[in-house]
C-alpha cells in the first residue's frame, strides 16, 4: 500500500493548472487590450471624421447662399444629426463595433468642450442658416466661417491625444506579449524540470532495475527516494524481486511437488478412465463385477478385494465376487445382514468406510478382516442416483492409509460400477420384455391363424369320420379335399408366420427390405407389384423398421387371402422427420364400417397391425369400398415415441 497515495499526480495536477491559470491570464489580458485598441482606432476614425463632417457643413452653407441650392439645406440637416450622433457615441462608446469610449481625463474633457462649442455656438449657426432667407444667409456664413477654424483645431488635439493613447496601448499590448513569450519559455523549461525530477528520472531507475531482473538478477533493488507513487513503485518491486528470489530458490522443490501431484491425477484419471470403459463392455453381472475389481485391485495394489450386491427383499448383501480370501472367510461373509458387519452400515449411511485393523471401528462385529491377517480394510458404497446398489471392499495386508484424492476416486468408481450394474439389470428386463412382448405376438398372431385353422380341421375330420362312418363316400372325398386345402392354409399361414419372425432389416435398409417381400409375394401370388420411393430422410429405428416390415407382411397377406386383386401398389413418401408407408391393391374391397364377419382373420389382422403401428408412434388408416380396392396408410410423426 502507498503511504501517501495521489501524491505525485496531485504535484504534476497542480503544477500544471498553475502554469494553466497564468498562461490564461497573460492571454486574457493580451486580448483585452487588443480589443481596447480596435475601439480607440475606431474613436480616432470617428473623431477624425468630424473635421471632414465640419467642412462640408460650410460647403453645403456656400453653395446654398451663392448656387440657391435647396438639396443643400436637406444634405446640412443630415450632417448634423450625425454629427451629433459621433459625439454621442465618443462620449459613451459603442461596444457592439467596437467603439471605446475615453477612458483618460485629457481626453474626456476635451469631448466634452468639443461636444460644448458644438451645441452653443456651430449648431445653431447652421439651424439658423437653415431657417434664414436667402438675403441674411451670407452673414450667418460668415460667421460660421469665423469660428470653424478654432473648432476644427480642437478636434485636432483631440485626434491628437487620442492617437496618443493608442501608441501607450500598443506599447502596453507588446511588452505583455514579449513578457507572454519569456513566460512560456520559462514555464516550459521548469516544467520539464519538473518532470525529469519527479518522474522521468525515477521510471528510468524502475526500467534499469526491471531490464537486471529479466536478466534473471534477482538480487536487484531499487532505491525509495520518495513517498509518492513512484515511490510505492519502487517498494512494490522490491517486494516482488524479494518474493520471486525467494520462490526461485524453492523452485525446484515446488516443480517436483508439482510434478508428484500432476502424475497422481494422471494416475486417477486413468484409472478411471480404464474402469469406465471396462463397464461400458457389455457382459455378465458377475462378470463384469469381476473385471472391475480385478482393476482396481491391481492399481491401487491391494491384496483382496470383494464386490457384495444388495437385495432390498432381504435386506441382505450378497458376495458376488472376490479376489484373494480364503473360503473361511468367505462362508463367513457370503450373506450378511445390513446392521451385521461394517458393510452393512455402509450401505445403510452411504458413508464409506477405511480403517486398520489394529484399531478397528464399533460396528466392525465380525471381525473376519483381523482373521485374515490384513492391516487396512475399506468399504465403498455402489449407488446409482440416490440408490444404493451394494459395496465393494479392498483389503491390504500391510498398513495402507487412503488419501482424500483416493477416497473421492474410489467414491467416483462405486457411482460408476453402479451405473453399469443398473445398465446390465435394465438391459435384462429390457430383453425379458422383448421377449415377453413377441412371445404374446406370435400367441395372438398362432391363435388368429393357425388354431383358427386348426379348429376348421377338427371339425372338417369329424365331419370326414361321420362322412366314413355312414359310407357316404362322394361327401367323404369332398371333405377329403377341403381337409386338403385347410392344411395347405395352414402350411401357408405357419410359413408366412415364419417369414414374419425371421424379418431382419439393417437400418437404412428398409427400401431393399420391401422390395424383397414384394418380389416373393409376386413369386407366389402372380399379382402384378410396383414399389415407389418419394423424398429423401434420415433413416428410422431399426426396430421401427422391424415393425414397419410387419404391417407391410400382414397387409400383403390379406391381398392374398382375401382381395382378389391383379395389382399392388407400394408408395413410401419421406419428408425430414416424418414418413408415410401407403399400400394399395386394386381388388374386390370390403366396408370397413359394416363389415358383417367382425371377427374374421382379415380384422385380427387389422388389429394387430393397428397395435404394431402405435407401438412405434405411428397412425395406421384403413380406407376401403366395396368393389374399390382397399388403402393402408401408415402415418410416422416427426418424434416417433420409442417402442414399447
Amino acid at each position: 500500500m502507498l503511504a501517501n497515495p495521489g501524491k505525485l499526480s496531485r504535484k504534476i495536477v497542480g503544477t500544471l493548472v498553475a502554469f494553466l491559470l497564468v498562461l490564461t491570464g497573460a492571454i486574457g489580458l493580451t486580448l483585452l487590450i487588443s480589443w481596447q485598441l480596435e475601439g480607440v482606432a475606431a474613436a480616432i476614425n470617428d473623431a477624425g471624421s468630424q473635421r471632414m463632417r465640419g467642412y462640408h457643413i460650410a460647403l453645403l452653407m456656400t453653395r446654398s447662399a451663392t448656387q440657391q441650392e435647396p438639396a443643400a439645406l436637406e444634405q446640412m440637416a443630415r450632417e448634423i444629426k450625425a454629427f451629433d450622433e459621433v459625439l454621442r457615441q465618443l462620449e459613451r462608446g459603442d461596444p457592439v463595433r467596437p467603439l471605446a469610449s475615453p477612458r483618460d481625463d485629457e481626453i474626456r474633457q476635451l469631448l466634452l468642450d468639443i461636444k460644448q462649442d458644438w451645441r452653443s455656438d456651430l449648431r445653431p449657426q447652421v439651424e439658423a442658416f437653415i431657417a434664414a432667407a436667402p438675403g441674411e444667409r451670407r452673414q450667418i456664413l460668415e460667421r460660421f466661417d469665423r469660428h470653424l477654424p478654432p473648432f476644427v483645431g480642437s478636434i485636432n488635439v483631440l485626434v491628437m491625444n487620442m492617437e496618443r493613447s493608442y501608441a501607450e496601448d500598443t506599447t502596453l499590448l507588446r511588452t505583455v506579449q514579449g513578457l507572454l513569450v519569456l513566460f512560456a519559455l520559462i514555464g516550459t523549461v521548469l516544467v520539464i524540470n519538473f518532470l525529469i525530477r519527479l518522474v522521468i528520472r525515477p521510471v528510468a531507475v524502475l526500467n534499469a532495475g526491471m531490464q537486471r531482473m529479466t536478466g534473471n538478477d534477482l538480487s536487484v533493488r531499487l532505491p525509495e527516494t520518495s513517498n509518492d507513487e513512484l515511490g510505492g513503485l519502487a517498494r512494490g518491486f522490491n517486494q516482488m524481486a524479494g518474493h520471486l528470489q525467494s520462490v526461485y530458490a524453492t523452485l525446484e522443490q515446488r516443480v517436483a511437488a508439482e510434478t508428484r501431484s500432476l502424475e497422481q491425477r494422471n494416475r486417477e484419471l486413468g484409472i478411471l478412465y480404464e474402469a469406465t470403459s471396462l463397464l461400458a463392455e457389455p457382459v455378465q453381472l458377475e462378470a463384469l463385477c469381476q473385471s472391475f475389481l480385478d482393476q482396481i485391485k491391481t492399481a491401487l495394489g491391494a491384496d483382496a478385494g470383494a464386490v457384495r450386491l444388495y437385495m432390498p427383499d432381504s435386506q441382505k448383501l450378497y458376495l458376488v465376487t472376490q479376489e484373494g480370501l480364503s473360503e473361511a472367510f468367505i462362508a463367513r461373509e457370503s450373506e450378511l445382514n445390513c446392521g451385521e458387519c461394517l458393510c452393512g452400515e455402509v450401505i445403510q449411511s452411504g458413508m464409506p468406510a477405511v480403517f486398520d485393523t489394529v484399531n478397528p471401528p464399533r460396528g466392525m462385529k465380525l471381525g473376519s478382516c483381523i482373521r485374515e491377517g490384513f492391516a487396512t480394510a475399506t468399504a465403498f458404497s455402489i449407488v446409482h442416483g440416490k440408490q444404493r446398489l451394494g459395496v465393494y471392499n479392498l483389503y491390504f495386508r500391510e498398513t495402507h492409509p487412503i488419501s482424500s484424492q483416493e477416497r473421492h476416486l474410489l467414491e467416483t468408481l462405486g457411482q460408476h460400477l453402479g451405473v453399469a450394474i443398473e445398465n446390465q439389470r435394465l438391459k435384462s428386463r429390457e430383453m425379458e420384455l422383448a421377449v415377453s412382448e413377441e412371445r404374446n405376438l406370435l400367441a395372438q398372431e398362432l391363435h388368429d391363424s393357425i388354431a383358427q385353422g386348426l379348429a376348421f380341421l377338427n371339425i372338417q375330420v369329424q365331419l370326414l369320420q361321420d362322412s366314413l362312418r355312414k359310407g357316404r363316400h362322394e361327401e367323404a372325398l369332398q371333405t377329403a379335399g377341403q381337409l386338403r386345402e385347410g392344411v395347405q392354409e395352414s402350411y401357408d399361414d405357419v410359413r408366412e408366420l415364419l417369414v414374419h419372425f425371421r424379418t431382419r432389416v439393417l437400418q437404412s435398409d428398409l427400401d431393399s427390405a420391401i422390395t424383397s417381400a414384394l418380389e416373393k409375394f409376386e413369386g407366389q401370388t402372380g399379382i402384378a407389384t410396383r414399389f415407389e420411393q418419394i423424398g429423401r430422410a434420415a433413416p428410422l429405428a431399426p426396430e421401427n423398421e422391424i415393425q414397419i416390415m410387419h404391417i407391410i407382411q400382414e397387409s400383403l397377406s390379406n391381398i392374398r387371402k382375401h382381395a382378389r386383386a391383379s395389382h399392388v401398389q407400394l408408395t413410401v413418401r419421406r419428408e425430414p422427420g416424418a414418413t408415410e408407408i401407403e399400400v394399395r391393391d386394386d381388388g374386390i374391397g370390403f366396408d370397413t364400417e359394416n363389415e358383417p364377419n367382425v371377427r374374421s382373420d382379415r380384422h385380427v389382422g387389422l388389429k394387430i397391425m393397428r397395435e404394431r403401428a402405435h407401438r412405434i408412434g405411428g397412425e395406421l388408416r384403413i380406407v376401403s369400398h366395396i368393389g374399390e380396392g382397399s388403402r393402408l396408410l401408415l402415418s410416422l410423426p416427426k418424434e416417433p415415441r420409442e417402442g414399447l
